[in-house]
């Protein structure tokens, strides 16, 4: 976890050598909300699906986010996209379920992350496993604003992995798990692997983690940002 300065002082300079004015005011946006209390910040949960694990390689096959307002997800505005693909979804739709016809309707990966950037301007991410959904959404995105980009999230498989060593948890195979992390706190089981639905459960996932953290007292974005 990194102090909330040393996170103000880089988004700053990520923010200055931005070469887009809406990239500048992204990074700008993030670095105001850090010193934020967690249940008051505006806050997106997202989920990817993608035709495999390596983001150099691989492509995203769907999106689902829901924002999280003062604590509560807004279910309301809650959205979910297909995204095309070059060539076929192959073996992994055993995985997601995503078939190639299922993308006859979907909308370019241009689209898509025109869409992402625009939904996420002014929210700090969560995720459940954020550095393999980030390096996706890092890749699309630099080439939508034609330069790197850096995104940070709240890793909710972080943050749990955190409490269970504080505990001296032995970590068994599989207990970080979106589902297995969900079940500790009595949260209900969602059918897994569908964008929309992973991002709502790993929403409700992060304020029941925040609320066994905090315990009462305030938690900063800052201190939970992976």
């Amino acid at each position: 976890m990194l102090s909330l300065n040393l996170l103000k002082v880089r988004l700053f300079w990520r923010a200055l050598r931005a070469k887009s004015e809406r990239l500048k005011a992204y990074y700008l946006a993030q670095k105001a909300i850090l010193a934020t209390n967690v249940m008051e910040a505006p806050l997106l949960a997202i989920d990817l699906e993608m035709t495999g694990l390596d983001a150099q390689f691989d492509q995203i096959l769907s999106i689902g986010i829901v924002p999280i307002e003062n604590g509560r997800l807004i279910l309301s505005k809650a959205e979910h996209k297909l995204v095309k693909i070059e060539g076929s979804v192959g073996q992994s739709a055993a995985i997601h379920g995503i078939l190639d016809h299922h993308l006859d309707g979907a909308v370019s990966p241009e689209v898509a992350m025109a869409w992402f950037a625009d939904k996420c301007h002014g929210q700090i991410l969560v995720a459940h496993h954020s550095p393999l959904d980030l390096a996706f959404l890092q890749k699309g995105l630099s080439v939508h604003f034609h330069q790197t980009v850096k995104l940070m999230a709240i890793d909710t498989l972080g943050l749990e992995k955190r409490r269970l060593m504080r505990q001296h948890e032995v970590l068994k195979e599989g207990a970080l798990r979106l589902g297995a992390s969900r079940e500790r706190y009595g949260l209900p089981v969602y059918a897994a692997h569908n964008a929309l639905i992973d991002a709502i459960a790993c929403g409700e996932l992060l304020l029941a983690q925040i609320s066994a953290i905090g315990q009462g007292d305030k938690v900063s974005v800052a201190e939970v940002l992976s």
